[in-house]
């Protein structure tokens, strides 16, 4: 197995380059492994879950779209005639984006963004608080968040509420109250011959998640629930 940590970046310069199939294998300790087929990550806005159409909609002034991927959702905001900056970590996913028109591409880790360029709007879709990776980072994930805002600005980003995985048949729940949130996952990803490293993911619920902004300095409001148990939430300064 081939060692490199952007099983996704590949992917994705495969699926442009032709490889309409291309799938990516999702291992998890939580559950069984999946399959993420490319041409997802390529999706047009028709083919957008409600609550990522109704956050692009939403999306406003100087944007900035987190964790950009092959650029679906800057895209969007491209041809809708808005101010969007793509932010990906993956050189393969930018090189995609810049192939696919995206514009204005930073190609850097979220948390080194400079703190100078205010935002509008801050995006982050496909479960995009995960990026905190547990409970424990979200003050430090706040804290960049609040770093980067414009004053009227606002944080839209999704997650799910995960606690349906451990619902017995009796619908008590099995989950460990001593041991870590049920929302942090690991994860790996491989493509082809190429693993990445395994790495966490936050699910968390609105309540924690209004529980932790309001601790931060900021507000959350709810602005819609999804179809399987995942929400959108807009985020504010106090």
């Amino acid at each position: 197995m081939n060692i490199n940590t952007d099983p996704l970046g590949v992917a994705c310069r495969d699926y442009l380059a032709g490889d309409k199939k291309a799938q990516i294998i999702v291992q998890s300790d939580m559950v069984e492994d999946d399959v993420l087929p490319v041409e997802y990550l390529f999706r047009s806005f028709n083919q957008m879950p409600e609550l990522e159409k109704m956050a692009l909609t939403l999306s406003a002034g100087k944007i900035l779209d987190v964790g950009a991927g092959a650029g679906t959702h800057a895209l969007h905001l491209q041809q809708s005639n808005k101010l969007v900056y793509a932010n990906e970590i993956s050189a393969d996913a930018c090189n995609v984006m810049q192939q696919r028109g995206v514009k204005n591409i930073l190609q850097q880790d979220f948390y080194t963004l400079p703190e100078e360029d205010k935002f509008d709007t801050i995006l982050m879709l496909m479960n995009g608080i995960g990026i905190a990776q547990e409970t424990a980072n979200l003050k430090r994930f706040f804290d960049k968040i609040k770093s980067l805002l414009a004053p009227k600005g606002c944080l839209l980003v999704d997650s799910s509420d995960i606690k349906y995985l451990f619902e017995d048949e009796d619908g008590s729940l099995l989950i460990n109250l001593n041991g870590d949130y049920y929302g942090e996952i690991s994860y790996t990803m491989s493509y082809k011959d190429i693993q990445g490293k395994t790495f966490k993911w936050l699910f968390i619920d609105d309540e924690l998640l209004s529980y932790y902004a309001e601790q931060n300095g900021l507000k959350m409001e709810k602005v819609a629930d999804g179809h399987h148990y995942d929400y959108l939430c807009k985020l504010t300064l106090k």
